[in-house]
């Protein structure tokens, strides 16, 4: 933090002062940058989230009723913390581990079935190239 005295209208003891002010509020709103950041986080994922598995020709047509229950109730949850006035920034961020901890498995498992089946189907062709010779 700088500050200068251009015109000699600050004294040395106001300058001092402003430089301990500016450290003290540093540190509160280094605390209230990470609590927005995690709100903002925690927010997006689970907007993303439910409109990913509410979205009927993408993702959710791929997932099983269970599966879509679960991560919806997970993004209902993650949304009352969100709301909530008293969630600080551990909080916040537990929630998103909470989500993503439930989440991402489902959506592993709906793609990773997805891949085999593809990487399934190429080896088939190699076979398929070889037998031909």
């Amino acid at each position: 933090i700088t500050i200068t005295n251009d015109k000699g209208r600050l004294s040395q003891e106001e300058i001092e002062r402003m430089v301990q002010e500016a450290e003290e509020f540093a540190e509160e709103d280094a605390a209230l940058k990470k609590k927005i950041d995690a709100r903002n986080s925690l927010e997006s994922t689970a907007y993303s989230l439910k409109s990913q598995v509410e979205d009927e020709e993408k993702l959710g047509s791929k997932l099983e009723e269970d599966d879509k229950t679960a991560i919806l109730d997970a993004v209902k949850d993650a949304l009352e913390v969100v709301e909530s006035d008293d969630a600080d920034a551990d909080a916040l961020e537990e929630a998103l581990k909470t989500l993503q901890g439930i989440s991402n498995p489902i959506i592993s498992k709906v793609y990773g079935d997805q891949g085999m089946g593809g990487e399934g189907g190429e080896e088939e062709e190699e076979e398929d190239e070889h037998d031909e010779l």
